[in-house]
């Protein structure tokens, strides 16, 4: 996640998007994408975030492996902005879905970072960052 406080924002990635929470005293935003500028608006809040999302396949991996873990019915509704600790998961049942993220993407995640996941997106932020770096 990204985290700013500034008048203009500057995103390379094509899977970018501005949501609300963490910044404060902005008024307006403006986004340009592959050199189409669109315009300033006025947001409705004074916060918001910029979050690059990961693939959306690399997303419903990660949500088939919670729902595994958590022993999940298939109609739970689990998306991106799921929190594990809100689906039930404990920190064993967060470290057993850590295990499992590693085996299904041939990853290791770091005991720091792996602490720092709490949402299925994050989850999945974390791997297609850690499989950039394996390339």
């Amino acid at each position: 996640m990204a985290s700013f406080t500034a008048s203009s924002v500057s995103i390379s990635s094509a899977f970018c998007s501005l949501k609300q929470n963490q910044v404060s005293n902005f008024r307006k935003a403006s986004v340009s994408f592959s050199g189409k500028s669109f315009p300033s608006h006025r947001l409705p809040v004074l916060r918001f975030r910029v979050s690059c999302a990961a693939k959306p396949e690399t997303v419903c991996k990660v949500v088939e492996i919670v729902k595994k873990q958590l022993a999940l019915p298939d109609d739970r509704d689990v998306s991106g902005e799921s929190k594990f600790s809100l689906l039930g998961a404990d920190s064993l049942d967060t470290v057993e879905i850590v295990m499992g993220l590693e085996e299904e993407f041939g990853i290791c995640v770091e005991e720091e970072s792996a602490q720092s996941i709490s949402t299925v997106q994050e989850a999945a932020d974390l791997i297609e960052a850690l499989l950039e770096k394996k390339c």
